[in-house]
């Protein structure tokens, strides 16, 4: 039986893929930071027909601190087993223009979107390492292909996970272990909710009004990537084409994304 450890897993995208774990009879362990947020999404997973309640594990740890992160993952192998399935789903976003963030609201994203995603991987890493065997699925964002305006610390925590992917990629194929990274779009979640009340204008000009993607949407294909062993995960033709032809676009939307900004404030005046 799998057992599945997700960072950030007691809401949005993180819960989305307990649930389809739960119902296939893996064993799960949620870690977040809030306790109350764990209880309900235990109780929620828990209440689906023929999930076994005593296969769900939770702990409560800030994934920004290493010694709280590697506590609650011995926690939780203490209680299911090894992990065989590591997701990274635990983040946060807080946009603003950079002069407009403190030094804390840029630290806090990249200590929690990178440094904490790299801290739960170091948690499990060596013992998948020794077994042969094991998956790990980092969770970036779209921001993670291409600079947005009024995202500056969540463009770069989310762009630095895609290197780390990279490298641990090549060091970790050869010990069986598969690493994997996504890219999701803007997906409705409660985090996406609060986002949308400090996205800069201009941000969501360049972006467009495109319709979130739901969090069971992003989970299943998340999931799927995993079971086949996918190393990148797009969703969509636009962030697939960035992902696969980057170098080549994003100078045109780039091009774009400045006329779109010059053109606003060009009306504001």
């Amino acid at each position: 039986m799998t057992h599945v450890i997700i960072t950030g897993g007691s809401s949005g995208i993180g819960l989305a893929i307990a649930h389809i774990y739960a119902a296939r009879g893996d064993r799960i362990s949620l870690i977040a930071r809030t306790a109350a947020t764990l209880e309900a999404a235990r109780t929620a997973i828990a209440a689906s027909k023929g999930v076994d309640a005593a296969m769900i594990a939770i702990a409560s740890a800030d994934v920004a601190n290493e010694a709280q992160i590697s506590s609650a993952m011995r926690d939780c192998e203490a209680r299911l087993g090894p992990c065989d399935i590591l997701v990274t789903a635990a983040g946060i976003v807080h946009p603003g223009p950079f002069e407009t963030l403190s030094p804390a609201d840029f630290e806090r994203q990249m200590a929690t979107n990178f440094h904490g995603s790299v801290h739960a991987v170091r948690a499990v890493y060596d013992s998948m390492r020794k077994r042969g065997s094991g998956s790990i699925m980092l969770v970036s964002s779209g921001a993670g292909l291409i600079g947005i305006y009024g995202y500056a610390a969540y463009c770069a925590s989310k762009f630095a996970l895609h290197g780390f992917a990279e490298a641990l990629r090549s060091e970790a194929r050869p010990n069986g272990v598969s690493v994997s990274v996504c890219f999701p779009p803007d997906t409705q979640t409660p985090q996406f909710d609060g986002e949308i009340a400090f996205r800069p204008l201009e941000a969501a000009i360049v972006m467009g009004k495109v319709r979130p993607w739901s969090a069971q949407e992003v989970a299943s294909r998340i999931v799927a990537a995993i079971d086949r062993g996918r190393f990148e995960v797009f969703f969509g033709l636009s962030l697939h084409a960035i992902g696969r032809f980057g170098s080549t676009l994003k100078p045109i939307l780039n091009w774009w994304f400045d006329r779109a900004i010059r053109s606003l404030r060009r009306g504001r005046r």
